[in-house]
């Protein structure tokens, strides 16, 4: 579980991780050493990295695509599994587009991947080759298109938001630990 200060650290990252662990010291009432040994230590062990994230109309990205795939898990033996798990990752390393894919479970469907595209026609042909280079490992394809040109994206792709939900968390978390702590004394 997270220390409130790890929380506040991770919490102002993903708010902006351009911070600078002064910035960040002053923001959260902490030394400077303090956050840098505690942010040292989340890169190890929590942070996967840090990234920009575009403005996706402006690289002439038009499309967001949402795909959830059906996959057949009745592949045979361990050896086939593994092989087609490399298929798909050799096929997905080419996809430099793909910026989400990951096993799931519900509605019917184990997979979803997320990815970005110029236009209806690139998202076709990238749909046509995954058909085409997964077609035997996979049972469905659904995709819903999201118009990220269009005037009706309510909410950027973004971890900002999450700084919030953690921040949020935190709160609750020792909200429970004090309501936890007053019933410990009543009951003694």
């Amino acid at each position: 579980m997270l220390k409130d200060i790890d929380r506040k650290i991770l919490s102002g990252l993903l708010d902006n991780s351009r911070t600078s662990d002064r910035e960040l010291a002053k923001k959260i009432g902490v030394s400077q050493p303090t956050v840098t040994r505690r942010r040292t230590r989340l890169e190890r062990e929590l942070i996967d990295g840090y990234t920009a994230i575009p403005r996706w109309k402006k690289l002439g990205y038009e499309i967001l695509a949402i795909t959830s795939m059906k996959t057949s898990f009745n592949l045979g033996s361990t050896e086939i599994r593994k092989n087609t798990i490399e298929t798909a990752m050799k096929w997905l390393d080419e996809q430099p587009n793909v910026i989400f894919c990951a096993m799931g479970r519900g509605l019917e469907l184990t997979g979803v991947l997320l990815s970005v595209h110029r236009d209806y026609v690139s998202l076709d042909e990238f749909l046509s080759n995954h058909r085409r280079e997964l077609g035997d490992y996979v049972d469905d394809v659904q995709t819903i298109i999201v118009n990220l040109a269009g005037e009706v994206v309510y909410r950027p792709l973004n971890f900002k938001y999450l700084a919030k939900g953690i921040q949020r968390n935190e709160r609750t978390t020792r909200r429970f630990a004090v309501s936890d702590s007053s019933e410990e004394l009543s009951k003694g």
